[in-house]
């Protein structure tokens, strides 16, 4: 790995800062993404009985549970950091996946346990499919039109202070076309995971887990492009939450998995890449901070 270089720049004006309302909003998600964790990572074969539709296998119920959590924890670390900057690639993450996944709700709405079909539901898993449909209506327009009063709020970005070494970026780059490229592939042909996930997926499943994919691939993507580990830092501890907690739940649904095609140890490695490349991005940040201050 390269040895970090930090270059220091004085700062010039006010930094912009978190506007209120973004504020509320990062807020309300966090709340929103602990309850998804409650209900898919805790209990993923509870899912007919406490969540928006049903999941099977448990094993994607769980993995979508560690999407959930990691953005519950982009979102509170967000929420701790009042400097814009470092919360843009957080938001923008947000923004991509709610998005993805209202038109994954809308596309496969008749999944959900309101429908007539699903009548006998309990009360819970019918209540949780309404919240469900509101909320991904409702924060992606909300997050759309904040976003931009956001950037246009007073203040200016902090100067770039901790360059993202190169052996980081690549990796990140790498990392990104793959999340991306899979992501892309399951939410546009859901068809696709046959042959690009290591276990089943339903059409539904494959296009909420390839809104977790893009979401995270564009999050790497901004990472390897803005190249600031100071601004990164919140993403970072994310990705690795992430990844730590997807090769948790394969190991505990390992009987889920088909481990007898390459597709599932291709799946290990990248979920170990992102929990490698997180951890750098957390180890490196806040020794090159420290050491900008120090110079400053």
């Amino acid at each position: 790995m390269d040895p970090v270089s930090t270059t220091v720049r004085p700062s010039t004006g006010r930094s912009r800062e978190l506007r209120p309302a973004m504020r509320v909003l990062l807020l309300a998600f966090s709340v929103l993404t602990a309850l998804a964790v409650g209900a898919l990572l805790l209990q993923p074969g509870r899912t007919s009985q406490v969540f928006a539709w049903t999941i099977q296998p448990p094993l994607t119920a769980a993995f979508l549970g560690a999407g959930y959590a990691a953005g519950c924890t982009l979102v509170v670390l967000s929420l701790r950091d009042p400097v814009w900057a470092n919360s843009r690639v957080p938001v923008l993450t947000i923004l991509v996946f709610t998005l993805l996944t209202l038109v994954a709700t809308l596309v496969h709405i008749d999944r959900f346990h309101f429908q007539e079909e699903f009548a006998a539901a309990p009360l819970l898993a019918r209540a949780a499919a309404w919240f469900w449909t509101g909320v991904y209506v409702v924060i992606p327009l909300a997050m759309l039109v904040l976003l931009a009063l956001q950037e246009r709020a007073p203040g200016t970005d902090p100067p770039r202070r901790c360059p993202v070494p190169v052996s980081l970026r690549l990796a990140l780059g790498a990392e990104s076309v793959v999340l991306l490229g899979v992501g892309a592939a399951v939410s546009v042909v859901p068809t696709a995971a046959e042959t690009l996930w290591p276990w089943t997926l339903t059409p539904l499943t494959a296009r909420v887990v390839g809104a977790w994919l893009v979401a995270f691939g564009v999050a790497t993507a901004l990472a390897a492009l803005a190249g600031d580990l100071e601004r990164l830092r919140t993403a970072a501890v994310a990705y690795t939450v992430f990844g730590v907690l997807v090769l948790a739940v394969v190991a505990w649904h390992r009987d889920t998995v088909a481990w007898d095609r390459p597709v599932a140890w291709a799946f290990v490695a990248v979920a170990a890449a992102v929990v490698l490349t997180g951890a750098a991005g957390i180890r490196w940040a806040p020794a090159v901070v420290a050491a900008g201050r120090h110079r400053s």
